[in-house]
């Protein structure tokens, strides 16, 4: 397979292979670890990377950092809190790892930051939404993951609807890509995330994992995050930190239908899925 190179700064991904993207929440809320880099209410930045050393040596090629939580019901944070959890990382992990370091912001101000600090990556679910974030994002010349998401999270849970979740997904990704590309960013940087989890039902999420080369056809690298989420108790009642099994079966079917990067919190668990999937494919082991 001839490779599918995605420039991240100074590193280059190679996304012909699927990726691992390692979770490195830096908040003291998210839904799944929330403050487990946190000591006396403060942030531990000796933590947070010795957490991303772990992840970059169990298979991880990129680590995403985010400093507000986007979980249903959250409320935002401040810029200046936003920033001052994010931004030594980023400095931290640079200086010290050699590893993509994305952000997961939607502000323009953390997103000029945070380049300049060291980050390859720009997630944002909010898909460059904000006032001056499409713009700040264009200045940057990095790859910038666009995310699906029916509301906020303060309300997106509450009832989502749609008249069909795949061709509104797919629609919104494509209108926002062509937007993105319109402001100056080049298709070829451009990665997109259907949100599993963001303004969606199970019935919602399951349909769009069962469906991703719908998504395909818009032609643009694919990262899916269905780690740990609340999908995985809806069909196996499983709390938070039981969904191991649940987040691994999801992320086979993702790799079998070709999703290019994976956000996960298990990272070595599920490196080792995507190098047994690549196995079985190439007939070999660790064959290019």
């Amino acid at each position: 397979m001839s490779k599918q190179l995605l420039q991240c700064g100074q590193h280059c991904l190679d996304l012909s292979r699927t990726q691992v993207m390692g979770i490195l929440n830096v908040t003291p809320d998210s839904f799944s670890d929330g403050g487990a880099l946190y000591a006396h209410n403060q942030l531990s930045l000796d933590q947070a990377v010795k957490r991303a050393e772990t992840m970059v040596s169990d298979g991880a090629s990129i680590i995403d950092v985010g400093g507000e939580s986007t979980r249903p019901g959250a409320v935002p944070v401040s810029l200046d809190e936003e920033l001052s959890r994010v931004i030594p990382v980023v400095e931290r992990l640079h200086a010290e790892l050699d590893v993509v370091i994305s952000v997961d912001t939607s502000s323009p101000e953390v997103i000029r930051a945070a380049t300049a600090a060291g980050a390859g990556l720009l997630n944002d679910v909010r898909a460059l939404g904000k006032p001056g974030a499409l713009v700040a994002a264009a200045e940057t010349d990095l790859p910038v993951c666009l995310m699906h998401m029916q509301g906020s999270p303060a309300t997106m849970q509450d009832a989502p609807r749609y008249d069909d979740v795949l061709d509104d997904v797919v629609g919104f990704l494509k209108l926002r890509a062509e937007q993105c590309i319109d402001a100056g960013i080049a298709k070829d940087r451009l990665i997109l995330d259907p949100g599993f989890g963001f303004g969606k039902t199970i019935s919602h999420n399951l349909r769009l994992l069962n469906n991703l080369d719908a998504l395909h056809a818009l032609g643009m690298p694919l990262l899916i995050g269905t780690s740990r989420k609340s999908m995985i108790e809806h069909v196996l009642g499983r709390p938070v930190d039981q969904r191991l099994a649940g987040s691994l079966a999801t992320v086979a079917l993702a790799v079998e239908q070709g999703a290019q990067i994976l956000r996960v919190h298990d990272v070595a668990e599920t490196v080792d899925v995507v190098r047994m999937i690549e196995a079985v494919r190439n007939e070999s082991i660790g064959e290019d």
